[in-house]
């Protein structure tokens, strides 16, 4: 992927980049790996918005997408690399030598015509194949990683994400995260070689207010602009501090900075935590 400017005719095209595209290999999707995806705008069963800044956008169709790359030993040829409007990495679909079709997360340098791979066992490591964690050497970038064997990738699917394997030791393997944590992962999850691809979708500058509409973000307002009733920042008369020692959320609990992790059972899976340590 590139990322190309245009003519700054407007203020809003001043500052916006797009995306050129040129990495795709097809336009239209597979028509039977497609669903129709329901907007919801933020609210749950209730119809009360538990998510909030959401809404409108432009109408999608949800790709069914092979996380876990169960159909093991059955070589499969990449077909197409296409655009996901759900995601920010590509896919590529993939021919079976059985006939069936698939879509997958397209690791970076995957190409049309590559021959790809999932086993249980060891294989070759190239870019594109899945395999146990406990068959991959130190230092090898993966996506697509499994947290329990059989449950599917969870761990580095976004674009251009990466997760380093650090080494494997007894019933585990370390790694390191794109969050700069290292955890312990069991050594039978699956991965796939190789980073996410499109590295360069985090540089994307929007540049006006539609395109964030266009992708169902509606407009986020500041706590200090609110009344008193509706966000612990408001109320003055023009531009006030915020009256409180550390910022808080509109529903009165600590923001920016305070840690939210608690006790969890995973804490002992986790080797080194992301970022600095508080006291």
């Amino acid at each position: 992927m590139g990322i190309k400017k245009v003519k700054p005719n407007t203020p809003g095209r001043r500052r916006a980049t797009f995306d050129d595209f040129k990495d795709l290999t097809e336009r239209h999707p597979e028509k039977r790996l497609l669903l129709a995806k329901k907007r919801r705008g933020g609210r749950n069963s209730q119809g009360k918005i538990t998510v909030r800044h959401r809404g409108g956008g432009a109408k999608r169709q949800i790709r069914l997408i092979d996380f876990k790359r169960d159909k093991f030993n059955v070589e499969a040829k990449v077909a197409t690399i296409e655009y996901d409007p759900n995601r920010g990495a590509r896919l590529a679909l993939l021919h079976y030598r059985d006939g069936e079709k698939r879509y997958i997360v397209a690791p970076a340098d995957l190409k049309v015509g590559d021959l790809i791979l999932s086993s249980q066992e060891a294989i070759e490591i190239k870019t594109g194949n899945a395999l146990p964690l406990k068959f991959i050497p130190a230092g090898m970038p993966m996506n697509c990683v499994e947290l329990e064997p059989g449950q599917g990738a969870k761990i580095a699917r976004g674009a251009g994400n990466v997760v380093h394997v650090m080494g494997v030791e007894g019933k585990y393997a370390q790694l390191k995260m794109p969050s700069g944590e290292i955890r312990l992962v069991k050594k039978e999850c699956l991965g796939t070689v190789g980073r996410v691809s499109n590295p360069d979708h985090r540089h994307i500058s929007l540049g006006k207010a539609g395109r964030s509409r266009h992708l169902g973000i509606r407009p986020t307002v500041r706590g200090s602009a609110m009344n008193p009733v509706d966000h612990p920042h408001g109320g003055g008369e023009g531009n006030q501090s915020i009256g409180l020692i550390h910022p808080k959320t509109k529903w009165g609990k600590p923001a920016l900075g305070v840690r939210t992790r608690r006790k969890q059972r995973s804490n002992r899976l986790i080797i080194k935590r992301r970022g600095k340590k508080r006291k």
